[in-house]
């Protein structure tokens, strides 16, 4: 018997589940340059951006063609409670990531987005 999953978080799971695929695929190709990574500095260091997160790659590939359109940064940044040029710094230059709760408002703005294309 399957758990009831409400309407509202099944196509953030179908999200989630498009983004674990590109991120797999993401793993692959970054294991094919293995020795050109640099090994991370120690325990309890800060992540970063980088082939050893495949997963935030992935949300990054993704996110980046909805923020093309003018003001949709800052939109996100607001939703976000960020400044604006955070959002760059996530998703141009890749310097930072957003903690756990910003990453799934993240997902969750790209799952209304992606129900704004399809209607």
């Amino acid at each position: 018997m399957k758990p009831y999953v409400p309407a509202r978080l099944s196509s953030l799971l179908d999200l989630l589940g498009g983004v674990t695929d590109l991120a797999e695929e993401m793993v692959k190709a970054s294991m094919k340059n293995r020795d050109a990574r640099k090994p991370r500095s120690g325990r309890n260091t800060t992540l970063r951006p980088s082939a050893e997160t495949p997963l935030w790659n992935a949300i990054v590939t993704m996110v980046k063609p909805h923020l093309a359109r003018r003001g949709e940064r800052a939109i996100l940044a607001r939703e976000l409670g960020v400044h604006r040029a955070r959002i760059g710094e996530y998703f141009d230059a890749q310097t930072a990531m957003p903690d756990a709760e910003r990453a799934f408002q993240i997902l969750v703005w790209l799952d209304r987005r992606n129900k704004r294309s399809e209607n």
